[in-house]
């Protein structure tokens, strides 16, 4: 059942969003719903304002008025959060609800796929992905958080940078 679980879009008054977001959170942990509504989250962004003080970070909502929920859409879960005080709807056509996409998720930043890294700075690897596929090169730099790495790849007699993601390059078997 828990492979059946899809990223949801719940629409909320505005200012509702912790207290929906805490709502829901209880009611899985007052029912035991934890494999049927698996996440809730307010996806978030850090903001660096500028002011007379310096500068000033904070966090704000990406989406005010919208929560996301991982969850197994069925009528009876259906009626549970849409019952939540301050929940409006799902987003969706009618009253059908519409998961996000794959893609959607991944640009949200919502599930992250762990990549293991079995390189390093300095090692030689082959790419397998992308416009230099069977390329090799070395590591110059690897930045796990934002799932990148930089790999200098000899090409026409030149050394060339190629910024890729960290699944796009395998090590080399020496």
């Amino acid at each position: 059942m828990a492979e059946a679980a899809k990223w949801y879009v719940v629409h909320t008054y505005s200012g509702y969003e912790n207290t929906v977001k805490a709502t829901i959170e209880k009611t899985i942990e007052n029912r035991h719903l934890e494999d049927v509504i698996q996440a809730v989250s307010i996806p978030m962004e850090t903001v660096t304002e500028m002011t007379d003080n310096g500068p000033k970070v904070f966090e704000r909502k990406v989406f005010p008025g919208y929560v996301l929920v991982k969850m197994v859409m069925t009528d009876e879960f259906w009626y549970i959060i849409k019952n939540v005080r301050g929940v409006t709807g799902f987003v969706g056509s009618g009253s059908k609800p519409t998961p996000l996409t794959e893609a959607e998720v991944a640009q949200l930043g919502m599930e992250k796929h762990e990549i293991i890294v079995n390189y390093a700075v300095g090692d030689n690897v082959r790419i397998c992905d992308g416009p230099l596929t069977s390329f090799t090169g070395v590591v110059d730099m690897l930045d796990v958080d934002k799932n990148k790495v930089r790999v200098i790849v000899s090409m026409f007699g030149r050394e060339t940078p190629a910024e890729l993601e960290l699944d796009q390059v395998e090590p080399l078997d020496e």
